[in-house]
Protein backbone atom coordinates (compact mmCIF):
# COMPACT_ATOMS: atom_id res chain seq x y z
CA UNK A 1 0.00 0.00 0.00
CA UNK A 2 1.80 3.16 -1.18
CA UNK A 3 1.68 6.42 0.73
CA UNK A 4 -0.23 9.23 -0.95
CA UNK A 5 1.95 12.17 -2.01
CA UNK A 6 1.74 15.32 0.05
CA UNK A 7 0.78 18.11 -2.33
CA UNK A 8 0.61 21.81 -1.58
CA UNK A 9 2.35 21.49 1.79
CA UNK A 10 5.39 23.57 0.80
CA UNK A 11 3.19 26.31 -0.62
CA UNK A 12 1.08 26.48 2.55
CA UNK A 13 4.18 26.50 4.73
CA UNK A 14 5.68 29.31 2.62
CA UNK A 15 2.69 31.59 3.15
CA UNK A 16 2.64 30.84 6.88
CA UNK A 17 6.35 31.71 7.07
CA UNK A 18 5.88 34.94 5.10
CA UNK A 19 2.90 35.97 7.23
CA UNK A 20 4.78 35.27 10.46
CA UNK A 21 7.85 37.12 9.25
CA UNK A 22 5.87 40.24 8.33
CA UNK A 23 3.87 40.11 11.57
CA UNK A 24 6.96 39.78 13.74
CA UNK A 25 8.82 42.44 11.77
CA UNK A 26 6.02 44.97 11.97
CA UNK A 27 5.38 44.36 15.67
CA UNK A 28 9.10 44.60 16.47
CA UNK A 29 9.42 47.86 14.52
CA UNK A 30 6.35 49.27 16.28
CA UNK A 31 7.75 48.32 19.69
CA UNK A 32 11.15 49.77 18.80
CA UNK A 33 9.75 53.12 17.74
CA UNK A 34 7.48 53.47 20.74
CA UNK A 35 9.90 52.23 23.36
CA UNK A 36 13.14 53.67 22.04
CA UNK A 37 12.04 56.83 20.28
CA UNK A 38 9.33 58.02 22.65
CA UNK A 39 10.68 56.42 25.81
CA UNK A 40 14.41 57.12 25.54
CA UNK A 41 15.48 59.31 22.66
CA UNK A 42 13.02 62.18 23.01
CA UNK A 43 13.62 62.44 26.77
CA UNK A 44 17.38 62.59 26.23
CA UNK A 45 16.88 65.19 23.50
CA UNK A 46 14.72 67.27 25.85
CA UNK A 47 17.41 67.14 28.57
CA UNK A 48 20.02 68.22 26.02
CA UNK A 49 17.89 71.10 24.77
CA UNK A 50 17.21 72.26 28.34
CA UNK A 51 20.95 72.22 29.05
CA UNK A 52 21.69 74.37 26.00
CA UNK A 53 18.89 76.79 26.91
CA UNK A 54 20.39 77.11 30.40
CA UNK A 55 23.84 77.81 28.91
CA UNK A 56 22.43 80.47 26.60
CA UNK A 57 20.62 82.16 29.48
CA UNK A 58 23.80 82.15 31.59
CA UNK A 59 25.83 83.53 28.69
CA UNK A 60 23.23 86.25 28.03
CA UNK A 61 23.11 87.16 31.74
CA UNK A 62 26.90 87.35 32.04
CA UNK A 63 27.33 89.49 28.93
CA UNK A 64 24.68 92.03 29.98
Amino acid sequence: MPIAPITGRLRKRFWIDVTCAFSLGISTAYAFWHVFLYGVHLKALERQENYYIKLERERAASSS
